[in-house]
């Protein structure tokens, strides 16, 4: 479905908020505790709705996402550069974030409508795309991080590690690309209904 650069701007707004609201609530937004970070399903679903806008809106959720961590840790009156899980590795958020973005513009290039196709695509798109991620977070992290002694990097603690954090982060993705889906097919078919009113009239 075609989109007018308003509404690509307003789905931007409308992720960027969910990823703001979700990912500060470990500092002074309390009562956000029970919602899990939507950081992941934000990158995805950006690459589902808002294909083709990779050059200005990928960078800005990305400059989104160091902002509120260094509003999130400086508020906690730690330095940003200091903190445990600030290192080289964290640069590696880009390659990580911007693998999400690729899965759900696969999802928008072969999609077929509101189809089993379509969610058969987006289902193995997100599974390999969340994977993917994973990898290189994770995997910068523990062999890049001095968070992690250099005792403990071999390759046997590093499976473990994958092993201890990848479904929880694959759930967490699949719930908020699940609501976004959710959302995607009442728009969908509200969209319908009103051009079937017009019709009428």
């Amino acid at each position: 479905m075609a989109k007018t650069q308003t509404q690509r701007l307003g789905i931007l707004l409308a992720l960027a908020l969910v990823m703001a609201v979700t990912r500060i609530h470990h500092s002074f937004l309390h009562h956000f505790d029970a919602l899990p970070d939507a950081s992941w399903g934000v990158f995805f679903l950006a690459g589902v709705w808002l294909r083709g806008s990779a050059r200005w809106a990928f960078p800005l959720l990305m400059i989104e996402a160091v902002l509120v961590d260094y509003v999130v840790i400086t508020n906690q009156g730690m330095d940003f550069w200091s903190h445990y899980c600030v290192s080289v590795a964290y640069w590696f958020l880009i390659p990580s974030y911007f693998s999400l973005w690729l899965g759900g513009s696969v999802v928008a290039k072969y999609q077929r409508g509101l189809s089993l196709a379509t969610l058969g695509t987006a289902a193995v798109a997100l599974l390999v795309s969340v994977s993917v991620c994973y990898l290189i977070s994770n995997g910068s992290f523990f062999w890049l991080s001095a968070s992690v002694p250099a005792a403990a990097r071999n390759f046997s603690g590093w499976l473990e590690n994958l092993g201890d954090w990848y479904l929880p982060f694959l759930e967490t993705t699949a719930v908020w690309v699940g609501l976004g889906a959710v959302m995607h097919v009442l728009a969908v078919q509200l969209s319908r209904m009103r051009q079937r009113g017009a019709q009428l009239h």
